[in-house]
């Protein structure tokens, strides 16, 4: 049965659940609160478990003419510019693709697709979800994909406080006209740098530091460059000729916030940000909206809403947490401080490059090598 839908947010995982939702039969609408989708947002990361997503619907072929696929990881000694080790993209047990792309690309990419599905797109709509769970008048189902502040999520569960982590993030852009397909992990004590190219001759750029100071959440409040330049003042020449060409950066505070407890209610129900805010050292938010957007959508094609709504939260919830918790650990790895935990760490890192580079990325076959189109719901 074709079903009435407003999907509150055109991010990533509203658009792609739109797109899966028409492409099903569904009446679909996706309501989103800025007057317009624009160029906002910097560099992501493109997993092998998000691409499968983008496959299956059809969009690779458009993903890899916006974006630049990955070589290699290296992971380098930030003050001494020293490589520790380098992880090739290319195994043993299989190539698994990773794309660097701007969210813009994708979001573009995303919403032509959704509008030739047949998707009403609406700008400068704002949503206010109804109490107990119902959906918009006139709707069957109420889909929050409204990021990190989701005011459906505020109606499915108690407000909890997020946790400042005593960390800030920068991201900035910096022009790149001859790109090399590495990302590259600069490590340092109290800190680290990731960078990326981008297509269309640009470098993405994401540094954090550990700091008591809190700084609001979200990626809109702009910093001074030279608070970046000055926290990063002891990491090697590279990166601070990276730094030097920076003219606007962004500056947000990392906060950790619990997973959802309640996914839906009635006929309403959440995904991406909404569900669960994941902090960005292993680049999995835009995937995880991805798979929830699959998963979403395969329930509602073999179950009445309550059931497809319960299903839908049972398949993802557990992997969510799982994630949400590998991308909190992952920090302290990056920001050793003790120097002889550093250098035992740094060693260590070497010798399992040289002897066993595919177990190091094979660790996170459970992440990275998860297929959730081939799952059943």
């Amino acid at each position: 049965m074709a079903l009435k839908i407003t999907i509150a947010g055109a991010g990533i995982g509203g658009l792609a659940t739109g797109i899966a939702l028409a492409r099903a039969g569904h009446v679909v609408r996706i309501a989103e609160s800025a007057p317009e989708i624009s160029e906002v947002g910097a560099g992501l990361q493109i997993s092998p478990n998000g691409r499968a997503v983008l496959a299956a619907l059809g969009l690779t072929g458009g993903l890899d003419a916006v974006a630049i696929n990955a070589r290699s990881v290296r992971l380098i000694d930030g003050p001494s510019g020293r490589q520790v080790t380098r992880l090739e993209m290319s195994q043993d047990e299989g190539p698994m693709v990773w794309s660097f792309i701007h969210r813009a690309r994708l979001v573009e990419l995303l919403l032509n697709a959704a509008k030739a599905a047949g998707v009403s797109i609406e700008t400068n709509t704002e949503i206010t979800p109804p109490g107990g769970g119902a959906a918009l008048e006139g709707d069957d189902l109420l889909i929050g994909a409204d990021g990190l502040h989701s005011k459906v999520r505020q109606i499915l569960n108690p407000s909890v406080d997020p946790f400042f982590t005593r960390q800030v993030a920068w991201r900035a852009l910096i022009p790149d006209p001859d790109p090399v397909p590495d990302a590259e992990v600069h490590m340092g004590p109290g800190r680290h740098l990731v960078s990326y190219p981008l297509a269309g001759g640009m470098r993405n750029i994401v540094a954090v530091e550990e700091r008591i100071d809190w700084a609001e959440e979200g990626w809109s409040h702009q910093d001074d460059p030279d608070n970046l330049r000055a926290a990063f003042f002891r990491f090697a020449p590279r990166v601070q000729d990276w730094l030097a060409q920076i003219d606007t950066v962004h500056l947000w505070g990392l906060f950790r916030h619990p997973v959802a407890r309640n996914w839906s209610e009635g006929r309403q129900v959440v995904l991406g940000d909404a569900a669960h805010p994941t902090l960005p050292f292993l680049a999995q938010g835009a995937n995880l909206a991805l798979e929830d957007a699959w998963v979403l959508n395969a329930a509602l094609s073999n179950y009445d809403i309550p059931e497809a709504l319960s299903r839908y939260q049972t398949a993802r919830q557990d992997r969510a947490r799982r994630v949400v918790d590998a991308a909190t650990k992952n920090a302290t790895n990056y920001h050793l401080s003790f120097p002889p935990a550093r250098l035992a760490a740094h060693t260590a890192l070497r010798i399992a490059g040289r002897l066993s580079p595919a177990r190091m990325i094979g660790r996170f076959d459970w992440l990275y090598r998860y297929d959730v189109t081939g799952q059943d719901v």
